[in-house]
């Protein structure tokens, strides 16, 4: 099926993704990036057919003709036998440990089967789910980064995953995590009331630098400051209001302090030992972390049903403490 869109003179100068966008009722920016991508949109100007990139700027006067479905074919998450730490689970909800490196569920241009994911461990684990998120993403409330450990919650029914997604919109969820970021936060606790937007140059992160972003509110609170021969570091406990895409790195990362492991937002892949402390420390040089320094250590909630307070705790994974231990074990004054 094609179908073709004409660029009223207006719209000159827009980006043809963006705009194209507008055009397509229900189909996101990034579905029609992926259309695009796929070459299965071409622009027709003055009888000369191109098929363009997404950045390309419309000149008014163009048809733009979509080549295929733009609405991909649903995926439906299978069962998978993937072993999961169940902190806390009754009839309504369920609350799993997340492991560093295990995606919450598959995402855009993922294939039918693809497994691996949580939603896949739980479908074993669980004869029934909230399908709210639909097949691809049921009893999915909220989400974990999949380089982020942690307490994430799942509904076990569609009204649970109502009232617990009440709960996330009107910041009744409690939500606190552990950092490790580079440097010395100067103050002892502090609010990050930051917008976040897409970054429109590399599109796998996120910015305060742009107008327009979603409302985005972190509250940090030091826990200590480290001086090691690695360099300076601290260890923050930070609580967020709203769930924004990578809102704790992003956050963090925009005060000039990164978490420590997450390169994406400019800290080191390596942690290595201050020039002026090799000799005094030959072993090791340097400490390398295959994930971000970021844990889901804490929920305080309503319970859906009773009403009464849920509190849940998780302590620092073992390859955290482990980072955290070398870290400290050189510390200098």
């Amino acid at each position: 099926m094609t179908i073709t869109y004409t660029v009223p003179e207006e719209a000159a100068k827009q980006r043809l993704d963006a705009w194209l966008t507008g055009q397509m009722s229900g189909v996101s920016r990034e579905r029609v990036q992926m259309l695009i991508e796929q070459g299965k949109v071409r622009i027709l100007f003055r009888s000369l057919g191109t098929t363009p990139r997404a950045s390309y700027r419309l000149r008014g006067g163009e048809a733009v003709e979509v080549l295929g479905d733009p609405t991909p074919k649903p995926l439906k998450a299978i069962a998978e036998d993937i072993p999961l730490q169940v902190v806390y689970e009754d009839d309504e909800l369920s609350v799993i440990d997340k492991p560093a490196g295990m995606t919450v569920h598959a995402g855009a241009g993922a294939v039918e089967g693809e497994g691996g994911t949580l939603v896949n461990a739980l479908l074993h684990r669980y004869q029934t789910l909230s399908s709210v998120g639909g097949d691809q993403r049921p009893g999915i409330v909220h989400r974990l980064d999949k380089q982020t450990s942690g307490l994430i919650i799942v509904a076990r029914n569609d009204a649970a995953h109502a009232r617990l997604a009440g709960m996330f919109e009107q910041r009744k969820m409690r939500k606190t995590y552990i950092a490790l970021v580079h440097g010395h936060l100067k103050q002892d606790r502090g609010t990050i009331d930051a917008p976040i937007a897409r970054d429109l140059l590399r599109r796998t992160r996120m910015t305060t630098r742009r107008s327009g972003g979603r409302t985005a509110v972190s509250h940090y609170t030091v826990m200590r400051r480290i001086s090691s021969r690695f360099g300076q570091y601290t260890l923050v406990s930070v609580r967020i209001e709203t769930g924004r895409t990578h809102q704790i790195r992003v956050h963090l990362a925009s005060l000039g302090h990164p978490v420590v492991g997450d390169t994406l937002y400019g800290a080191p892949a390596r942690l290595t030992v201050m020039p002026s402390r090799q000799r005094t420390y030959p072993e090791p040089d340097c400490l390398t972390l295959k994930r971000n320094f970021l844990h889901a250590a804490e929920l305080e909630f309503a319970h859906p049903r009773t009403g009464e307070t849920v509190h849940l705790t998780s302590p620092l994974p073992q390859e955290l403490e482990t980072v955290l231990r070398e870290i400290e074990s050189g510390q200098v004054e």
